[in-house]
């Protein structure tokens, strides 16, 4: 059974790229999120409201876990990505050599 490329080699080389760019990216985003950034505070504790500073401290520990959860999950997919799009440049290059 031969394998169609999906993709040509210039898509399949261009989102490698883009997916390397975005597990960097995103896996630091998530470590800084880990470490609890102060400068993703604004965007994180918008619109929190708390009785007293430790549950506000809570609220903002769950949030900060959830993001880098949520930012490493997208980091997962951008893996899947890259190994698709490197199986494609693989396929484009065979079909070259054929």
């Amino acid at each position: 059974m031969a394998l169609c490329p999906l993709c040509g080699p210039k898509l399949s080389i261009c989102c490698s790229l883009l997916s390397i760019w975005g597990i960097i990216m995103l896996t630091i985003m998530g470590g800084l999120l880990k470490m609890r950034s102060v400068a993703f505070a604004e965007d994180l504790l918008k619109d929190e409201k708390a009785a007293d500073i430790d549950a506000f401290m809570k609220i903002a520990d769950e949030k900060y876990d959830n993001a880098a959860v949520s930012t490493w999950m997208a980091a997962a997919i951008y893996v899947a990505t890259l190994a698709f799009s490197l199986f494609q440049a693989f396929l484009n290059k065979k079909a070259d050599k054929l």
